[in-house]
C-alpha cells in the first residue's frame, strides 16, 4: 500500500472512530452505520456511499408522499437528508461532489417540514446585503413561544439538528436553527468568522419580525464550534436570555494543531483560506479570551470527560470566566459533544431552559 493510500485510509478511520456515536445519535439506523462504513475502503468514496444509502430512504420518502402517508414521508426524507449531510460533512477535498450531496440534503429536509409534527418551515434571514438560511419549527398550541437559536459546528448544518430541535419543541420552545458563516449553504459564499455575534444579531432581528413568536424570550444553543458561537453570541447580543454552549472552544487556535486532519481541512476549506498557516491565522480570531467575562446571562456549559477534539478544559474555563449564573457539567465518560450519552445533558438542558423562559414542568 503507497503513502497517498494510507492516508486516505486514515481518514476513512478517522470518520468511523471520531463520528459514531453522533451519527447514530442523530438519527442514523445504526445498521445503516455499519453497512456503509463495512463497505469504504478509500476515503474517495465515502460521499458517494452516503448517498447511495440516503437515495435509499429518499425513494421511501418519495413513495410514501406519492401514497399520501405524510407522516412517513416526513421521517424517511428526514433520514435521507441525514444520511446526504453525514455524505458530504467532511467531503471538502472534492468540491462538486460534496455540493451535490449538500443539494440534496436541503431538498430532502425542505421536502420533510411541511409533514412533521410539529411542522417547519424555510426561512430568510438578511445578512449584510445576503441571506441567511433557517428552518423554523414551533411547538403545537403555542401562540407566541419563546425562542431558541441554534448554532450548528463546523461539519454540521441546520439539517442535522431534527432530534435536538424535537426535544426542545416538545417543552414549548421553538426553534430556528440556521446555517451561519461557513456554514451549509452559506459555506461557499460566506466564510466564517469568529465574531459570531454579527450573524446571531441578524437572527435576533429576523425573530422581531415574527409577531408569532416572543422576541422577549430569545436563548441561544451551540454544539462544538456552535458551542463557542453561542457563548460568543451571549457575551455581545444582550437580548439573549440564555446560552447553552456543548464543547464549545475557548480558542480554536489552541485546539487547532490537535484537530484530526479531517477537521483542519474542513476548517480551511469553510474559512476560504488558501494555505493551513492562514487557516491558522483566521483560528486564531475565533477566542472567549477577554470575552467570556461579558456574558452575564444564564449560561449552561456542557463537556465530555474524554473529548479528544475539544477537551474538558475548554468548558471549564468558559465557564469560570462567565459573569452570570453559569452550570458547568463535565460528563463522566463523555466524548466530544457527550454523543455517546447524550442522555446525560440533552433533556436536562432542554429542562433548564425551559425554566429559564419560565414555561412550566413539561
Amino acid at each position: 500500500m503507497d503513502t497517498a493510500t494510507k492516508a486516505i485510509d486514515k481518514r476513512v478511520e478517522i470518520a468511523i472512530r471520531a463520528w459514531s456515536p453522533r451519527f447514530v445519535a442523530s438519527g442514523v439506523p445504526l445498521t445503516d452505520f455499519e453497512e456503509v462504513t463495512a463497505g469504504i475502503t478509500r476515503w474517495d468514496e465515502w460521499c458517494a456511499a452516503w448517498s447511495a444509502r440516503a437515495a435509499m430512504h429518499e425513494e421511501f420518502g418519495r413513495r410514501a408522499l406519492a401514497d399520501g402517508f405524510n407522516l412517513s414521508a416526513g421521517e424517511h426524507l428526514t433520514r435521507a437528508a441525514l444520511c446526504y449531510h453525514f455524505g458530504k460533512f467532511m467531503f471538502v477535498h472534492d468540491i462538486p461532489q460534496m455540493q451535490a450531496a449538500h443539494l440534496k440534503t436541503v431538498e430532502c429536509r425542505r421536502l420533510a417540514l411541511p409533514h412533521l409534527r410539529p411542522a417547519g418551515e424555510c426561512v430568510t434571514l438578511p445578512y449584510q446585503g445576503k441571506m441567511l438560511h433557517g428552518i423554523l419549527r414551533k411547538p403545537a398550541g403555542a401562540a407566541q413561544p419563546p425562542v431558541v437559536v441554534m448554532c450548528v459546528g463546523l461539519d454540521s448544518t441546520k439539517e442535522e439538528m431534527d432530534v435536538y430541535e424535537n426535544i426542545f419543541l416538545a417543552r414549548g420552545i421553538a426553534t430556528l436553527a440556521f446555517d451561519g458563516p461557513g456554514q451549509g449553504e452559506a459555506e461557499y459564499e460566506i466564510p466564517i468568522r469568529g465574531d459570531y455575534e454579527v450573524p446571531v444579531k441578524a437572527v435576533i432581528d429576523y425573530v422581531e419580525t415574527r409577531s408569532d413568536l416572543d422576541a422577549a424570550r430569545v436563548a441561544v444553543w451551540g454544539v462544538s464550534l456552535g458551542g463557542y458561537y453561542s457563548a460568543r453570541a451571549a457575551a455581545f447580543e444582550k437580548r439573549l436570555k440564555a446560552c447553552i454552549s456543548l464543547s464549545g472552544p475557548y480558542s480554536w487556535v489552541e485546539i487547532f494543531d490537535a484537530r484530526n486532519e479531517l477537521s483542519r481541512e474542513a476548517f480551511k476549506v469553510r474559512s476560504h483560506s488558501k494555505t493551513m498557516e492562514e487557516a491558522r491565522a483566521k483560528a486564531r480570531t475565533l477566542t472567549l479570551a477577554g470575552v467570556a467575562r461579558n456574558i452575564t446571562c444564564p449560561i449552561y456549559v456542557v463537556g465530555g470527560e474524554l473529548d479528544h477534539l475539544t477537551p474538558p478544559h475548554n468548558a471549564e474555563r468558559i465557564a469560570a470566566e462567565a459573569s452570570g449564573p453559569c452550570v458547568l457539567q463535565i460528563v463522566k465518560g463523555g466524548n466530544h459533544v457527550v454523543n455517546n450519552r447524550r442522555y446525560m445533558y440533552q433533556t436536562q438542558t432542554a429542562d433548564w431552559l425551559a425554566q429559564q423562559f419560565g414555561l412550566p414542568k413539561a
